[in-house]
């Protein structure tokens, strides 16, 4: 008789967006009249720039003709974007990242759960709490997470990094010894982020260790502030202990085309071993790479009239993370991030969960956000709410909050 990985059973009921998903369905299939406003899972509202539909109507037409026809294309990206995310993302900045240390993706989701499989299961995990879920369920359906409490909603082999008002929502380095370090800057759900001077230390440390840091950096363009890092590889020594996870979703709105790409520096091993040799390995065998006219899309991002297109709608979405922001704090609550992210951290009345909150909100404000428990044990008492709907619901958002 065959048998399933058991590691599976182990894990919570429920992945987070899914249950939301599927609560508001319910909800609006019982209220048809009502206006429902989404401000819970990070999906964009914007169309895609001009220029970057002008490119994938002109790569589908290429795709029309026998000249200019793509079949399979290389396995880790074509060069043409490779080469622009190079230039664009790292040179740009100082920094020397080589075009066959970008492996393209269809997604940063995707690379930062399969990541982990090019690791022994006998490493040891460290993760910011709260923090975006995929990192510990991954590695929770490899059997690198031990045992789940549902009662303290904890792991049992997981190393937490607490992020609260406390410490400033910075994660301090942990007294337990990790092999693999997960940090999300700017932060999701916090929206919070750390200084070079900060992310350096974390590099000198998982450098004396020995350890790896995954660093997902997909929200490094609602970065304003100059003193923090677009990049980890800005700081010193990155190359030889960090991966680094980018994303096309949330930068240039290619949540519904799918885009992203992961750098494994050559410099980094493990004894001998090179990590980028082993992720070439695992990238080859069991993907078929991302097609030919998003590509193309994703190059014409790192344009000139992309750029500039680009950098309007991301002004877009922090305009109303300054203004969720704002409204939250008039009204009385504390709230936090919105000025380096997209993102809005709310910490809701003491006497209630933030399930309970959740369906308050929604079935009194029609209003969808994230509980916070979602993200790890210390997002109990907090809620999420994304900056990625219109102007004009995120305004009227924010009256229906006033009201309640």
């Amino acid at each position: 008789m065959y048998k399933i990985n058991d590691n599976y059973l182990k894990l919570p009921e429920g992945y987070i967006f899914s249950t939301i998903a599927k609560q508001v369905a319910s909800f609006k299939e019982k209220n048809p009249d009502k206006k429902v406003i989404h401000l819970g899972i990070g999906d964009i509202t914007q169309p895609l720039a001009q220029n970057i539909i002008n490119t994938l109507h002109e790569a589908v037409d290429e795709m029309s003709h026998i000249e200019t026809f793509k079949g399979y294309g290389p396995e880790f990206g074509y060069e043409f974007l490779r080469d622009a995310i190079v230039k664009g993302d790292y040179k740009s900045r100082g920094i020397d990242i080589s075009v066959e240390e970008i492996f393209v993706s269809d997604g940063i989701n995707s690379d930062a759960g399969n990541i982990q499989e090019i690791f022994s299961v006998d490493n040891k995990i460290a993760v910011c709490d709260p923090v975006y879920p995929v990192y510990i369920d991954t590695n929770a359906m490899a059997g690198r997470t031990g045992n789940y409490n549902r009662i303290t909603k904890r792991w049992s082999d997981v190393i937490y990094l607490p992020c609260t008002p406390d410490n400033d929502f910075v994660p301090e380095l942990p007294k337990e010894r990790p092999d693999i370090i997960y940090l999300c800057l700017p932060n999701n759900p916090t929206g919070s982020t750390l200084t070079k001077e900060q992310l350096q230390l974390w590099v000198d440390y998982a450098n004396r260790i020995e350890a790896v840091i995954i660093y997902d950096a997909a929200y490094e363009a609602y970065i304003s502030e100059d003193n923090i890092p677009h990049s980890i590889y800005e700081c010193e020594g990155s190359k030889n202990c960090a991966i680094e996870l980018k994303s096309f979703s949330k930068s240039a709105g290619f949540t519904g085309v799918r885009l992203g790409y992961t750098v494994v520096p050559k410099a980094l091993k493990c004894g001998s071993v090179s990590l980028n040799a082993l992720w070439a390995r695992r990238h080859g065998t069991k993907y078929n790479g991302a097609p030919y006219i998003i590509q193309r899309a994703g190059a014409a991002v790192y344009s000139k009239e992309g750029r500039e297109e680009i950098k309007k709608q991301v002004n877009y979405y922090m305009n109303n993370a300054r203004l969720i922001l704002k409204g939250l704090k008039l009204a009385g609550y504390s709230a936090y991030g919105g000025v380096n992210a997209p993102y809005i951290w709310w910490k809701i009345p003491k006497n209630i969960t933030s399930w309970e909150f959740f369906y308050y909100l929604l079935e009194n404000a029609n209003i969808v956000g994230t509980p916070g428990i979602g993200f790890g044990p210390q997002g109990e008492g907090y809620f999420r709410l994304t900056a990625f709907g219109t102007y004009e619901n995120t305004l009227d958002a924010m009256e229906r909050i006033k009201k309640l």
